[in-house]
């Protein structure tokens, strides 16, 4: 299992973010990204997973696509990229590199309201 500093996770985080398209950048008003070691049961059970199942990261908020006029003086969503899971399932720190910028992409992609069926037809998984 490759080991990162929770600082040099941190920094792959901003990295992933810091490479995205200033498109993107702009729609994410009201976004926290923040690393965690790992998800807590709650977490996991909010997302229909079991204690021991492998959750990479975690978008809690309301996608774009359903905010609708009375949106608004509301927590910001949240992103959650779980360094312990990213870690355990890569095998080397290239793989975790390329494994925290398609988990950061792939959480941003359900703040603009694709969800996991529609990644899957796209290819994304």
């Amino acid at each position: 299992m490759t080991q990162f500093t929770p600082e040099e996770f941190e920094q792959l985080v901003g990295q992933a973010l810091d490479d995205l398209p200033e498109a993107i950048h702009e729609k994410l008003a009201n976004v926290e990204v923040v690393v965690a070691d790992w998800p807590t049961p709650a977490e996991l059970h909010s997302v229909g997973m079991r204690p021991g199942q492998l959750l990479l990261g975690l978008y809690q908020g309301v996608p774009l696509t359903r905010r609708g006029a009375h949106y608004g003086l509301v927590l910001p969503d949240k992103i959650t990229i779980f360094q312990g899971p990213i870690e355990r399932v890569c095998r080397s720190r290239e793989d975790v590199i390329r494994q925290v910028q398609h988990t950061v992409r792939h959480e941003l992609a359900h703040h603009f309201g694709i969800d996991d069926d529609r990644l899957r037809e796209l290819g994304a998984y």
